[in-house]
């Protein structure tokens, strides 16, 4: 049977009908299992995927929560076996107790097709504590509505980004300078401590060269090296001086070094610097202090033996003077050896002055006469370029203080108005009297009510603004530059104010000078004032009192048995401890006085008066030295009622000390 056609369409008889529905149905089975076998291969790389994938992947059911698979790399992550997850609930896993703790918190993940948790803190089977990524979809598989849930674990990134956190807090918050260039050197970044140090901020040095802070003090070969160090990929080290966005200069440690990618380009350099600045006029005025000590201990030991040959060169010379007429020029050039030596004790005195610290002797006295004794050294001090104007107070400016600590006033203060003029000026020194009531101190801060004796020294050099004058009895604290001054001169002086229950008050002004006013209390005692520009007057003379001399220079004894022989005094001498303690064992209760060096062999001073103390109870003591009044002192001050004559000694102070021990109380 052949096609034939019903009007405009073709007519198929039964065999061709059978044949094409044979074809169609082959047609569709080979269609159907292409499909099957395309499901396959995508079932296979699906599962593939789903279990080589580096991330956690969990199925659930959206009807009923319960998992319906899990892949490798999660139950690994979490600990689980697969049979422990497959059909349970999702609330019935305790490690995803935040998300899905009980059925009602799970509706969360049906009602929203999409759910994310950027950082998602879990626990794993054994209660190690992770971090995830966590995100759920919903869709249809097979006409079911299932959740895939993709979970990475974030613990290492989480810690990673924590640890950078942590560094750049490090950073920021250092003390130490720190900033990054790119490999061309153009600053990337820069710490608040950059800021701090350089006066810049951040914005105005981001995308600028480290040339900005720039001083001079450094030469191209020396940038040239530091460069070709870090650019070869060494670390470089060392000091540099830079300059602040002010002009000041600052001094600087340094380490650079250069920061690679993983196939070992340089792409950064990183600096870290530390201002040093403060520290090294720490170390240079601790070095200077180490020096000045130096030249202390010196200056006592050198004081000790010239001021024994000073003692045998004024007494040999006076007692001469008993025998020789004074109208004898011989009489006239013993005097002007008297002189010169006195002379000389004068320097050995400020010497140690300037070297040591002196043990204080408080006396009553005149801050007029105590300038005008010091004046001539002062105009030295300052030289010839500079003015010294003294104006001195019309009545007695009386204090009790000791006079060696007026002199360390009047010496710093006048050698810091020198140092504040840079050529010629003028230092002017005033005294006076002042009284403060209560009205007066409450209006003026600082000041103390009483009576007091006023000492100004006023310049007219460059001044100081009021960040010095904040600090400028600070100890170690110099506005000189390195070497010129150890930063002690004003911190000395406002001690020495203090000990002596004083105040001092500074005005200043840059440009305009400054003037120091010292307010010391004036003395209300009944102590007997001592006249610093000397006694006049006959030498008090004994009444044949035994007094018993301890001295290891054979020269000084002798000297000093022959001027209290002729002070009228019955003289026993000793040159060691061991025979004067003999001598005073064979003169039980006969000897009035003890004069005694206070540093000798075997012994000092000291331990024989309290040994010979133990024989003759009576005993009076009276010590001298070479040395400074330190060896016998407590606490910086002489104990009340010690006696005590500083060598070199002319024959009237001997004469007086004497007299003053023996009638002692």
């Amino acid at each position: 049977m052949s096609a034939t056609s019903i009007g405009n369409q073709p007519y198929l008889d039964n065999d061709e009908l059978k044949k094409r529905i044979v074809l169609l149905e082959e047609t569709s089975l080979e269609n159907a299992r292409t499909r099957i076998e395309a499901l396959q291969e995508s079932e296979k790389r699906y599962r593939r995927l789903f279990e080589s994938a580096r991330d956690g992947i969990l199925i659930l059911d959206a009807e009923t929560g319960k998992v319906v698979d899990a892949n490798p790399f999660l139950l690994q992550l979490l600990g689980y076996s697969y049979d422990e997850v497959y059909g349970k609930y999702i609330w019935e896993l305790g490690v995803f107790k935040d998300i899905a703790a009980s059925k009602e918190a799970f509706q969360t993940l049906q009602d929203n097709e999409y759910i994310r948790y950027d950082d998602l803190p879990l626990e794993t089977l054994d209660g190690k504590p992770i971090a995830v990524e966590f995100v759920s979809n919903v869709y249809l598989v097979d006409h079911c509505k299932v959740i895939q849930c993709n979970i990475r674990d974030i613990t290492e990134r989480k810690q990673a980004d924590a640890e950078r956190k942590r560094l750049m807090a490090a950073v920021e918050q250092s003390g130490e300078v720190i900033f990054m260039t790119d490999a061309k050197g153009i600053i990337r970044y820069v710490n608040p401590a950059f800021e701090r140090t350089t006066g810049y901020s951040r914005k105005e040095v981001e995308g600028r060269t480290p040339n900005i802070l720039k001083s001079g003090e450094q030469d191209d070969q020396f940038y040239h090296n530091l460069w070709e160090t870090i650019s070869s990929g060494r670390i470089w080290a060392g000091l540099m001086v830079n300059r602040r966005k002010d002009g000041t200069f600052y001094t600087e440690e340094s380490t650079i070094s250069p920061v690679r990618d993983p196939s070992g380009r340089i792409v950064n350099y990183v600096a870290v610097k530390r201002d040093i600045t403060s520290h090294l006029r720490l170390a240079a005025q601790f070095h200077q202090a180490q020096k000045m000590e130096a030249v202390g201990m010196l200056a006592g030991g050198v004081a000790h033996d010239y001021n024994n040959m000073l003692s045998v060169i004024i007494g040999y010379a006076e007692l001469a003077l008993f025998k020789v007429d004074e109208a004898q020029l011989l009489y006239s050039d013993l005097q002007e050896i008297i002189k010169a030596a006195k002379r000389s004790a004068d320097i050995t005195r400020q010497l140690l002055t300037f070297a040591r610290k002196q043990t204080i002797i408080p006396v009553v006295l005149d801050i007029n006469q105590a300038v005008e004794s010091m004046f001539k050294m002062l105009r030295r001090l300052i030289g010839e370029d500079i003015d010294l104007i003294w104006r001195p107070d019309a009545s007695p400016c009386t204090v009790k203080m000791d006079p060696v600590q007026v002199d360390q006033i009047l010496a710093n203060l006048c050698v810091n108005a020198r140092d504040s003029i840079t050529d010629i000026g003028k230092v002017t020194i005033e005294t006076g009297n002042a009284v403060f009531d209560d009205q007066y101190c409450s209006d003026h801060f600082g000041f103390i009510k009483g009576e007091y004796a006023m000492l100004a020294i006023s310049d007219n050099g460059c001044g100081m603004d009021k960040e010095t004058l904040d600090q400028i009895f600070e100890p170690f604290f110099t506005s000189k530059g390195v070497g010129r001054g150890t930063g002690l001169g004003l911190s000395m002086v406002h001690g020495i104010v203090k000990q002596n229950n004083g105040f001092i008050n500074v005005y200043s002004e840059p440009g305009k000078g400054s003037t120091f006013r010292i307010y010391l209390p004036r003395d209300a005692g009944q102590s007997s004032f001592v006249n610093l520009q000397g006694k006049a007057g006959q030498c008090p003379l004994g009444h044949g009192e035994t007094v018993l001399v301890v001295e290891d220079e054979p020269e000084l004894l002798d000297l000093d048995k022959k001027i209290l022989e002729k002070l009228e005094y019955r003289v026993l001498t000793a040159g060691t401890p061991a025979e004067a303690i003999r001598l005073a064992e064979e003169q039980a209760g006969k000897i009035q006085l003890l004069i005694t060096d206070i540093i000798m062999p075997d012994m000092n001073g000291r331990v024989l008066a309290e040994r010979l103390h133990t024989l003759c109870p009576d005993l009076k003591i009276m010590f001298m030295s070479g040395y400074t009044a330190n060896m016998i002192a407590h606490q910086g001050v002489l104990d009340e009622g010690v006696n005590f004559i500083q060598k070199p000694f002319a024959m009237h102070d001997l004469a007086v000390k004497v007299r003053e021990s023996l009638l002692q109380a």
